[in-house]
């Protein structure tokens, strides 16, 4: 998350610069235009894909990690108040951790493949019911 502040404050100094040696209205115009771009990349840096794709097997994809849907034994529905436990020692080291710090809830896919050594995945999603309707299980709301 350091790069966030990282990126802009670069922008800011190079803006600063140029403010320093253009007088006038125009002095502005580095603030208009460098500070945006850095906000822009950084957004779009941190996006994160999850769809679930239809067909025959079906697949959940994870930004670019793909699960095949017939693998999945369960999944649960992991609340905001229970994320950093999920997170924290209760987290198996050989499990797929997809996390934003700021999307609160998370899904549990408990994986079963003798072929694969990850037990489960832990994924970051707003709206986690959905994601477990859409992948076939059926996960009550509270």
């Amino acid at each position: 998350m350091w790069w966030w502040a990282a990126g802009l404050v670069v922008a800011g100094l190079l803006a600063a610069e140029v403010n320093m040696g253009a007088p006038g209205l125009i002095a502005w115009l580095p603030y208009v235009l460098l500070l945006p771009l850095p906000a822009w990349g950084l957004v779009w840096l941190s996006r994160m894909r999850v769809e679930v794709v239809p067909g025959a097997p079906g697949e959940l994809r994870v930004g670019r990690a793909h699960l095949p849907v017939d693998v999945i034994s369960r999944v649960a529905v992991v609340p905001p108040s229970a994320k950093s436990a999920a997170l924290g020692r209760q987290l198996d080291p050989a499990a797929f951790v997809q996390n934003r710090t700021w999307i609160k809830p998370m899904l549990l896919i408990v994986l079963d493949d003798p072929d694969d050594p990850t037990p489960y995945w832990l994924v970051s999603t707003r709206r986690p019911h959905d994601l477990a309707a859409a992948l076939g299980w059926n996960t009550t709301r509270s």
